[in-house]
Parts: C-alpha cells; structure tokens; sequence
C-alpha cells in the first residue's frame, strides 16, 4: 500500500465541504429553521421532515431510523461506496490530490499500488482488451459476431466492449511487470493463482463487456463465448471494488445519457443492454449473473421513481420475476412504481428488438404488468377460489407478504384488494394483519449523568472548548467517560471551528463511534443558549469533587497517623482554601 490518508487532510476535507451541497445534489433539501429536512432515502418511510440536516453541525440524523454520520458517510451510505472512494469524491469536488503518509518503501513508477491505482490497472485492461479487438489476429472473427449480432462499431466503442486474447498469459505478461503488481492482478480477479505458484489470465477468448462503477471507473469484466462453449458467461469474481449483488451493468451509461431518468428497465444480459442501446432505448441495466437484490432495487429506486424488470415468459423467467418482487416489497412506497415485462417464448431483449424495432418493443414496455396484478396473478394461480379452505390459503399466502409493504396508501389499496377477493370485512382483515412494518426507532433511553451531558453537549457544540486550557486534575480523577471526555476535549481545544460531523470522523471504526453518534443526536433537554452554561458547570463540578476527594484523602492520612510530608501539607492548606473560595 502506498499508505494511509492523513486524519488532518480527513479533517480538513471534511471542514471545506458543505454537508447541504452535498446531499442537496443527490436528495431535494428543503429548509425549515436552521436545518433542512428530507425524506430519509435509508428506510421506506413517507414523512418528508424526518431526515435532518444541520449546516452548523455538518451531520444529518434521520429521527425514524435512527441513521446519522458527517458528508462521508453519506456518501458512503448512500452512493454505496466504500470510505476511501468517498474521500476521493470530495478531494475530486475541490480539484485537491490526495496526500499519503509514507509507508517506508520505495514504490516503483510504474508498479500499481493501493485502491486508487487498481482501477487505473483495470482501466487499462480494458483499453487493452479494445485494441485486441482491432488488432488481434482473431478480431475478424470478432467483428464478424459483432456485425451478426447487430451491433454497429460506435456502439461497440461507447460500451467499450473489448476481447479477451486465446492465450493464457496475455494479461499477465502484459501487466504483471513485477509480483506486487501480480498480485493486484489476483486480487482484480483478472488472474487466477495456480497452486504449483504463478497464475494465468482468467478470461480467455471472450468478448468482454466492462462493468463501471457509478464514478465511471472499471471494477469487473464479464466475458461471453462465440459459440456454445459454457459457462456462457464468466464474470468478475468478488473483489475489493467489485460486489455483483450491489452493481448493475449498464447504470453508468444510463445516467450519462439523462441526468433525470424518468425510469429503467432491467434485462437480463449484457448482450440486451448493447442491443437495446443500439436501438436508442438507453435506459437499460443488467444484474450481474445474480437475482435482482434488495441492495439492487435500492440502488434503482435512488435514480428513478420507475422500475421495469424484463423477464423470459416461461416458467424459470416468472421464478425470478417472483424472487425480485419479494426483495422489492420494503422500498415500494408511495411514488414509487415496479411493473413486470414478459417475453414472448424463445425471445430475449436482444432478439427481439432486432427484429421488432424500438417502437414495438417500447410498446411492451408501456404495457409491463404492475406490481399488484403480477402479485395477485401468481398468488391466485395457486389457489382456487370456489372454495372456503383456498380462500383462507390465500390469506396465508397474501398477508406475509403485505406485511413487507411500508406503511403507504399503496399498501392500504392491496389490502383493500385482498378484502374483495375474500370477501370478508375491512375489521376481519385487520384481525389477520399485523401491524404495518415499520422502521419507526424509539428514542433510546439515556439515563441522564453528568458525564454522558457533558460529552452530548460537547459532541452537538465543539466550538465551545476551543482554546480551553488544560485540566491537569481531569487525569487524576477516576470517574467512568472522563478519559472519552479527555479525547474530545484534546481535540476541541487546538481545533478552531469544529462541527460534530468532523469530530466524530476521529472516531470512525473505534468502539465508541455508535455511542458517540447516539450522544450526538440525543435530546439532552438542555436549550440551546444554555449549553456552554450547562458545559462549564460539569466541567466545574468534576473539579469540585477532585478537590473534596483529594482533600479527604489528605486528612484520612493524617488521621491515620501518617505524617503529611511538606508538600501534601502545603497543598492541603491550599485545597481548604480552594474550597472555601468555590
């Protein structure tokens, strides 16, 4: 590794961006008072002020869920990156390099090191992979299936497809410049280590398909064959940058193409992404050789209000059609809408619009089956609804699954769906239901002590202790939260305008960061105007009872028969003193 990124350039990245700007770019803002509010988009609630925003603090909070973190874990939260991607996204925002404390080796110029330099690695596999389709001897053979398949040159390039050579050490022999750098292969998944040692590419002879991450950067390939060889596909396996159930091919280019994505729909295959791109329908992703994820209709629902899953219409397509309905129930809310496509049998996305053209297909599109019909259709195919008994099977069948559904008018209309067709009453029904699922987080119950208000107050008001002198009695005294107080108040006092969310980035990963975050955002009862007050006279307290305790100490030795020595003679007289004037 070329080393860890300095907590100071953390702090100072953190203090010149604006947490508001930052969100306000992904999720609409509006302000009420001296924050500004939101629907939350980590839980599937309909309240559009619970999610909390604080410019003076740089922390958001949602008081639902219960979530809260500075501008890097929201991006990390939301964009679904990992910590060092979203450091690099802030450092991109303000045009600053990011520094590296030295790690004590020498780095080769050319060796690729750390997260950063593995995708500039896998970027330039894939420029490699783009040249050999035009060079390579086999790229005749490749074009010729590109043209077969329909697909034009510019499209080839704008998805930058590629191909992979025959060989078994093309890549290797191309990138492996050294074992450091070998290894990096090993980890990217390009390569696979052999167990006698050395390694071998993974891809070989495939038309290869690049898999972009949301900031435009290569994390995966998957890999097709030119004839009926299996496995017909071969994806990236899990890597440190790629996580197949959390991406989706295509994503990147769809919004390039529109920044507003009035809804996506989602294929199957890489091969239907490139054709119905070609066909201009430019709004289509794949998953990546797994099932539609929760994590995956989270990630679509982030972009658009409108979700089309693309299935095959024989009896394995509506299997997974059904699997991806269950992992989307929890975020279906109001505003939101997921429709279900079928196929014609023996037909595929890239097949068919080939042969029908965008306008038919678009058509299909249009008439996808809502949510409700699709679920409704498949649970009554397994029931018949002449009798008493079938009717109380749907109800089992039906109700777990309502149970998904948020709170939402759209889920009081599938009720009242449920109701008709078992003809009982609205009452009998809600005899049945359980209560709506909820994600509503009951403020958690802090007894209040003076150390824990002390950090509270300190946490939602660090500017209070900058410059404040050192309490040397602060070690001394043996008093539970005091050291975590010590920490803190290390930081405060040489760190002038501070907000909670840099504060808190100190503590990313240690134990105490949950219990911090909760005292950031617990409601102390202390009005605001008053809390350097209230700040002051713990701090004061705690020196008060140093002083009695020290005192006591003093005189139980000297009761004891013990001698005071000189020293702790004058400092008692001084103590009594002390605490006569306080």
């Amino acid at each position: 590794m070329a080393g860890r990124i300095p907590k100071n350039f953390i702090d100072d990245l953190i203090s010149r961006t604006d947490i508001v700007d930052v969100i306000d770019s992904r999720l609409k803002l509006k302000k009420k008072g001296k924050s500004y509010r939101a629907r939350c988009p980590f839980h599937n609630g309909n309240n559009d002020s619970t999610f909390s925003v604080s410019p003076d603090q740089q922390f958001y909070h949602c008081f639902n869920c219960g979530v809260s973190g500075n501008v890097l874990s929201f991006l990390m939260e939301y964009d679904g990156i990992e910590f060092v991607d979203a450091v690099e996204v802030l450092a991109e925002s303000l045009s600053i390099d990011i520094p590296r404390e030295d790690s004590g080796q020498t780095q080769s110029p050319t060796t690729y090191v750390d997260r950063k330099d593995l995708y500039q690695l896998m970027g330039d596999i894939t420029r490699f992979y783009q040249q050999q389709l035009r060079t390579h001897s086999n790229s005749e053979k490749v074009i010729n299936y590109l043209k077969n398949r329909g697909l034009s040159g510019k499209t080839a390039k704008y998805f930058q497809i590629g191909y992979a050579p025959d060989g078994w050490d093309e890549v290797r022999k191309k990138f492996a410049i050294n074992k450091q750098t070998e290894q990096q292969l090993v980890d990217a998944g390009m390569l696979i280590s052999k167990e006698s040692g050395g390694s071998y590419d993974r891809f070989r002879d495939r038309l290869m398909f690049p898999i972009h991450d949301r900031r435009g950067r290569v994390i995966g390939f998957g890999g097709r064959v030119f004839d009926d060889t299996t496995p017909k596909y071969l994806n990236s396996p899990e890597t440190p940058i790629f996580h197949k159930g959390k991406e989706l091919y295509g994503l990147y280019q769809v919004k390039q193409y529109e920044k507003d994505v009035q809804r996506i729909l989602v294929v199957e295959g890489y091969m239907d992404v490139v054709a119905l791109g070609q066909f201009d329908i430019n709004y289509a992703v794949a998953s990546l050789g797994t099932a539609t994820t929760p994590d995956h209709i989270q990630l679509l629902f982030r972009q658009t209000s409108e979700v089309v899953c693309c299935f095959d219409g024989d009896s394995a397509g509506r299997t997974a059609a059904w699997r991806a309905l269950e992992n989307a129930l929890p975020s279906i809310q109001d505003g939101r809408t997921l429709r279900f496509m079928f196929l014609p049998d023996g037909e595929d996305p890239d097949s068919l619009v080939q042969k029908e053209g965008k306008e038919f297909f678009e058509k299909l599109i249009d008439q996808a089956m809502p949510l409700s019909d699709f679920l409704y259709q498949h649970l009554l195919s397994q029931v018949d609804m002449r009798s008493a008994d079938s009717k109380s099977k749907l109800a089992q069948l039906a109700i777990p699954l309502l149970t998904k559904l948020p709170d939402s008018v759209f889920r009081q209309m599938m009720e009242t769906r449920l109701i008709s067709l078992l003809g009982i009453e609205k009452e009998g029904l809600k005899k049945l239901l359980p209560a709506a699922a909820t994600v509503e987080r009951k403020q958690t119950s802090q007894k209040i002590t003076p150390m824990r208000l002390a950090i509270s107050l300190l946490l939602q008001k660090p500017q209070m202790a900058y410059q404040l002198a050192k309490i040397p009695e602060f070690q001394e005294m043996q008093i539970p939260g005091l050291t975590l107080l010590n920490s803190l108040l290390e930081i405060c006092r040489v760190t002038p305008h501070l907000s909670t969310g840099q504060l808190l980035e100190h503590w990313r990963g240690e134990p105490q960061e949950k219990q911090l975050i909760t005292l950031a955002t617990w409601k102390n009862q202390v009005q605001e105007d008053k809390y350097e007050q209230v700040f002051f006279d713990i701090l004061d307290n705690f020196l008060s009872l140093h002083l009695t305790q020290r005192i006591e100490f003093l005189k139980q030795k000297s009761r004891q028969g013990d001698i005071l020595t000189t020293e702790e003679t004058v400092q008692l007289a001084q103590l009594l003193k002390e605490q006569k004037q306080h």
